[in-house]
Formats: C-alpha cells, structure tokens, sequence
C-alpha cells in the first residue's frame, strides 16, 4: 500500500527530509554527472516519498511520491519557477520560449498558443503523420538493418516541421537532427555541470553548438519568411504563432516567434522520437505482445491506414505507448525551484531550494506498480488506469505548466505504432542491448545504437 501525504498543520513540528550517504562538499555531484537515473533510484529507494542530496553545494530535494507531486506542481505553483540554472542552460541557445519562459510571459504566451494544442484542433494533422509513417516504411528494404532512433527521429522531425510549420523538411531531417542533437546535447552539458564553459567561448563543444545553432535559426527563419509571403490564412501553427495578439492586441516580437518556433521544432520531435524508439525495443523483447498489437491493428485496419476515428478501436496500442512511457519517460525528471519559504506536507523548503520531480523513479516504485521493471501493457486498461493513484504516471508533467503537445504527442505516437505495426516487424540484431543514457540529450535516448532488422510483413494489407 502506498502511504498517503496529507497537509500537515503549520503547528506541528516540521518533519525533517532524510538524505543518502554523501561525499563531503561535492555531495552527490560525480554520481549524479555519471548515472543520474540510479541515483534518483537510490534517493527514492532509500528515502521514500521525499529525500534530498546535494550537486556540489546545491541542496537538491527529490519527491517520488504522487501526492507530493500534486502539491507542489499544483496546490504550491505559484511558489516555484524554473530557476536561474535552467534559464543560464536554456535561454542562451533557444531563447525565452514557453518552455523556459516564467510569470507573466510564460502566462501570456501559454494562453495565445494552448488552443492550437486542444484535441479538437490537433485532429487536423492526423492524415499527415500517418502519411509520412507510410512514406518512411517504404524505404526500408525487406532484411534491411535501421538505427531506430535515428528512423523515429527522421519520421517525427518531418511531422513536426509539416504539421506545425506546414514545410517539408523529410529530405533535410538528417541534417536538422544532428543539428537538434548537438544544441541539445549542449544544453544538457550546462545543466550537468556545476561551472560549464558558455556557449560563446571558443571552445570545441561551444563552437559545435553554435554551428549547430546557426543551422536551425536558418531554418526556422526560412520558414518564418515563407509564411510571411502568403497572404492567405493558414492554420499551422506557425501561422498562429504570426497572427496571434495580446489582450492589447499586439503580436508577438520576430524574438518571441523565433524562440517558440524553435522550442516546439525541437521539443515536438525528440521526446516522440524517444518514446517511440522504446517503444520498438520492448515490443522486439516480447513477441507475444508484439503479436497481440499487429492483431489487433489487423483485425480493425483491414489493410488501409489508420485514421483518427480508428484510435479508439486500437485500445490496446494505446496501452502499449503508454507502458513503454512508464517504463522510459522521455521526460525522466523535471526541477523547479523555490521563489520563497513554504512547507510542503509538512516538510520546510526554503527559498532557493531546488525541487526534483523524479518521473523515472516514481514510473518504477512497486508500491505504484507491481514488478516494476516488466513490460506489462495491461497496468493501462481503462479499469486498472483508473485504479492508479492521480499524479503516479506524468510522462508530460502536471499542473499549470503540463506539457502543451501532450495531446498531440499521444495522438501521434498511438497512430504511428499502427501505421508501422501493420506493416512491418522489426527484430534486434542479436547482441543489442540498450539502457537509458540521460547524457545524450534533454531525454533518455538509448546510449548505443539501436540496430533492428526490418522484415516486411508478408502477410499484411496492401
């Protein structure tokens, strides 16, 4: 049984947040630069629901617990933001966009974009994933060897840059993928590292970064440019983005466009990307389930590509995503920090004290989930989903500041595991074996190649 965390009385004796056995100094800094995601085990392992170590002299305190998520993402918001650490990583490379953004920006910016982000909107680009998940299938050759995550990034990046920029950039996606990786490969380093070198020092990985910049500020301009020479209304987003206006009916800075446009190319692709890759090597791990998936995608599609009114009769893909979600949230941990002194189920957190939502730990506590680490697609049937407690699955965050795309992200990673299930059956090249590597980037990428076999499904439609 879970224990549940209930408000404490502002009278009562403030409960004191165990540690974990620590260097002097540098604290948990080496461990944490080396495998964040086992340390984040441990704190929750040894600690329970709330626990703290330190990154150097910074006090971090870690919350595995879901109704300590849901206090302070929710209930105490107003007394958290981002942090200087993460605007001194982010804001120099994508700028001031609504992921890093905080207070009034961030409300102001939310609120003109969140409706093009609502289910009844995002319906809209169902056709156009499914269709670029068809084109890629295509160019793989019965018996021929893929690096997953390289293929799920090509196929997200090119939906992204369709449906949201409404520009093809299927044929550039190799270049702008590695351009992505490298910028948030950087950024990565910068959270990672108590005093990181800046990105304009001329130094090898800040001259790499900027180069990989260069290329995607090019892009999104080029784009910004093609969308300012029609004048006729469009409804990609980037389209929104050029329209929109404030409550004083101004529109947003070519700034702010540029650093929302880049936020979302990058953030709308990777963590898809990631999900989707995961979620291969699972299925490739457990043919029985991948049987189960091709059946049911079999048994509804008949042969033709999966539309958006087909979803809800492909219950069972849909458990699929979401259990591969869990077991590798791309998002495997988010930090706020506090703007002020507050008491959290009891617990003093003070001001400027950083706050760790352990996703990937929490994803992985047996009190939530029951043999944890097993791929069990049946722990999100509607009954058994409904039976968790609220806060204990958050692959896209929660609160105020939930993940904008993440209607759009479940969408399409449920209709791109149909569109590629029913087609083709991927196998590991014998030997592979991959672990979450959150060193790569902003997400847990696997950190090796994952090499897969594709064999053409003789016995599908079409």
């Amino acid at each position: 049984m879970v224990t549940q965390v209930t408000e404490s009385a502002s009278n009562e004796t403030p409960k004191v947040i165990p540690g974990i056995s620590e260097l002097p100094l540098v604290g948990s800094m080496f461990r944490h630069s080396h495998d964040r995601i086992s340390l984040y085990q441990y704190v929750a392992s040894e600690c329970g629901a709330i626990g703290q170590f330190h990154f150097g002299p910074y006090k971090m305190v870690q919350l595995n617990d879901a109704a300590l998520m849901h206090k302070a993402l929710v209930e105490h918001h107003a007394d958290l933001d981002k942090g200087d650490g993460m605007r001194k990583a982010f804001q120099p490379v994508i700028g001031n966009g609504l992921f890093i953004s905080d207070g009034d920006l961030h409300r102001k910016q939310r609120k003109l974009m969140a409706p093009s982000f609502q289910p009844r909107h995002i319906t809209g680009y169902a056709d156009a994933m499914v269709a670029f998940g068809e084109q890629i299938q295509q160019l793989w050759p019965d018996g021929t060897s893929i690096e997953a995550n390289h293929e799920m990034t090509r196929l997200t990046m090119s939906i992204v840059g369709k449906v949201l920029f409404n520009s093809d950039v299927f044929t550039e996606s190799d270049e702008l993928g590695h351009a992505m990786t490298t910028v948030l490969s950087f950024i990565n380093y910068s959270l990672s590292h108590l005093l990181p070198m800046p990105l304009s020092w001329s130094i090898p990985r800040s001259i790499q970064a900027r180069k990989a910049l260069a290329v995607l500020d090019w892009r999104i301009q080029q784009m910004i440019d093609e969308r300012g020479a029609h004048s006729e209304e469009q409804s990609d987003f980037l389209s929104v983005l050029l329209q929109a206006q404030d409550e004083d009916g101004k529109h947003m800075s070519n700034q702010q466009v540029r650093d929302e446009a880049l936020t979302l190319f990058g953030a709308g692709h990777e963590t898809t990307a990631t999900a989707l890759t995961w979620v291969w090597y699972l299925l490739a791990q457990h043919p029985d389930i991948y049987q189960k998936v091709q059946r049911e995608v079999d048994t509804v599609l008949e042969g033709h590509s999966p539309t958006y009114a087909d979803l809800v009769n492909l219950p069972y893909s849909l458990q699929v995503f979401k259990e591969a979600m869990r077991l590798y949230p791309p998002a495997y941990a988010i930090t706020r920090v506090a703007l002020r002194d507050f008491v959290l189920d009891g617990y003093p957190i003070h001001q400027n004290e950083i706050i760790l939502f352990a996703i990937y730990a929490m994803h992985h506590r047996p009190e939530y989930y029951p043999d944890p680490e097993r791929f069990d697609p049946e722990r999100f049937t509607p009954e058994n989903e409904k039976r968790l407690p609220r806060y204990a699955y958050m692959p896209f965050g929660a609160g105020p500041r939930i993940c904008i795309g993440n209607h759009f992200a479940l969408m399409e990673g449920h209709l791109l595991l149909a569109t590629l299930a029913q087609r083709v059956t991927f196998e590991l090249v014998a030997g592979t074996h991959c672990s979450p590597d959150p060193n790569k980037t902003i997400t847990i990428r696997p950190d090796r190649d994952m090499r897969m076999i594709v064999h053409r499904r003789s016995n599908a439609y079409g």
